[in-house]
């Protein structure tokens, strides 16, 4: 089964629009092979409101933000992951709307290239924060890094779902601090949720999210089925793996791919599927 993904037109850059009540979208203009075209930053609620995802460290999207959320009251800064494309943009914001950063509270990703400050407000699995109308639930959801949170909206069906499922393409996982093994654990685990809303780190909004969800598992089940079958025909590299598995890829997107690819042998290994060093890195 392969996923089916969804597109969007290109959005209007820093202009807030609301996709469902009490919640804006705004895109950053940071637009990628590997954002689309641009981190979403979510505002949750009116009148006291938390920021999910200030994106990159840009001054035009800040003030975007900032002019969106004029008049009103920031409760929190909330970050569900520490990548330079969502993490940044917390301080500057923090500092302007002197607001709380709320984000996972565990050992900080010893792979994070930007500057990750503790948060004001750490969080670990269960954990809430809200507002006079909103209540926001913390589900620690490794796999595509490690500090990964996703945030169920209580009582509206909707899930914040980060990069961990994106409507608009498949999540790369990068050891050592993206997990393979974890990743799929994770989409296993949304799949026994009830939300019918995922709002996503990039892209458009996904309705029915559990139809894809199921795909993007089933991916990678067959990704590893075909690494096995190309290994029992003889492969014994990872270019070899990558020519075969993944032909004609974008040449921006090889990277990912080989990296996504390490992960899947580390969990084959550790599973005992797959001898260690049987494929040369």
């Amino acid at each position: 089964m392969r996923p089916t993904f969804l597109s969007e037109p290109p959005p209007a850059y820093g202009v807030p629009f609301e996709v469902a009540p009490g919640i804006r979208r705004i895109v950053a203009r940071n637009p990628s092979p590997y954002t689309y075209h641009g981190t979403n930053t979510w505002l949750v609620g009116r009148g006291a409101v938390a920021i999910i995802d200030p994106g990159p460290d840009d001054a035009d999207h800040r003030d975007a933000i900032l002019a969106a959320v004029a008049g009103e009251r920031v409760t929190h800064i909330v970050v569900t992951h520490h990548h330079r494309d969502h993490a940044p943009g917390a301080a500057a914001l923090a500092r302007a709307l002197e607001a709380p950063v709320a984000a996972w509270g565990g050992p900080r990703p010893a792979t994070a290239t930007t500057p990750l400050p503790a948060p004001d407000l750490p969080l670990a699995e269960g954990d809430a924060i809200e507002g006079p109308d909103w209540r926001l639930l913390a589900l620690h959801t490794p796999g595509h890094a490690s500090d990964h949170l996703c945030f169920a909206l209580e009582g509206r069906g909707i899930l914040f779902s980060g990069d961990h499922v994106m409507g608009w393409s498949s999540s790369v996982v990068i050891p050592p601090d993206g997990d393979m093994a974890a990743y799929m654990a994770n989409l296993a685990r949304l799949l026994a949720r009830d939300e019918t809303l995922y709002l996503c780190g990039h892209g458009p909004v996904l309705p029915e999210p559990h139809a894809l969800v199921r795909a993007l598992l089933a991916h990678r089940e067959a990704r590893e089925a075909q690494i096995l079958e190309a290994v029992a025909a003889g492969a014994d590299r990872i270019d070899v793996l990558l020519d075969r598995l993944y032909p004609g890829l974008d040449d921006r997107l090889l990277w990912a791919a080989r990296r996504t690819l390490e992960a899947h042998l580390a969990k084959l290994e550790a599973e005992g599927r797959l001898a260690p060093g049987r494929i040369a890195r």
